[in-house]
């Protein structure tokens, strides 16, 4: 059971690593929260002792595991007010998708601009197809330099369309973290899916691909708001 205060220092550190990409040390997380260095070390201490964070070297800060990421991402409301930046995302979707045309087209318009605002691969099922775009986004995070971790993430996207049809996820939202992922699961990467209606099917399914450092709420927001607009737009 984490305090109050370690659940606020996971939540820093998670999103502080998303938008920094680099480990995170307690003398930001010091200042962050007003106390000592010291204080904040024995935080972090009994977060990585939980297996909620982790050092990957030596005199190095911390960075979330897969369990910090889920435990932050099952207390993570996306109800919450939307901001300006949110607001223009969310015009710029309804947009492209309402102008999209015929219905494959409208769903690939939907998954092309996922893709620029949220800078991850974007994918969705058309009929017995998968669709993706944005490869070069997931291939350019700092995360995938190494060869080893590329060819796991190849290796889930060569397996992600027939697990989505075998497995069907009936979430209106779902999030799948690193290990949780069926297959290529060293590959670092967060998959994250929105089930809509669409003429080809009850289960349709568009999303994005990313690596686990993500800004979750943002990212879930969009991903959700994309399959809403697409029920919207293809049933009217």
């Amino acid at each position: 059971m984490l305090s109050d205060r370690q659940q606020r220092v996971l939540q820093a550190i998670v999103e502080q690593y998303a938008e920094v990409a680099s480990p995170v040390g307690s003398t930001l997380m010091a200042k962050l929260f007003s106390v000592s260095s010291a204080t904040i070390r024995s935080e972090m201490s009994i977060l990585e002792h939980q297996g909620y964070i982790m050092q990957p070297h030596t005199s190095a800060g911390r960075i979330p595991t897969d369990k910090g990421y889920r435990f932050y991402v099952n207390n993570l409301s996306i109800d919450q007010p939307e901001t300006v930046a949110e607001r223009r995302a969310e015009k710029a979707l309804a947009t492209r998708v309402v102008n999209g045309g015929m219905s494959d087209q409208i769903i690939k318009n939907a998954v092309d601009t996922l893709v620029d605002l949220t800078h991850n691969l974007g994918l969705a099922t058309i009929g017995d197809q998968l669709y993706m775009s944005g490869l070069s986004n997931l291939f350019g995070q700092p995360e995938f330099i190494n060869n080893e971790q590329v060819r796991e993430v190849a290796r889930l996207l060569d397996n992600l369309e027939p697990w989505l049809y075998e497995a069907a996820p009936n979430e209106p939202l779902s999030v799948y973290i690193g290990q949780e992922n069926p297959v290529g699961r060293s590959a670092g990467c967060s998959l994250i899916v929105s089930r809509f209606r669409s003429n080809y099917s009850d289960s349709s399914y568009i999303g994005v691909l990313g690596p686990t450092r993500q800004s979750y709420r943002d990212v879930m927001m969009l991903v959700r708001r994309t399959g809403e607009a697409l029920e919207e737009a293809l049933y009217g």
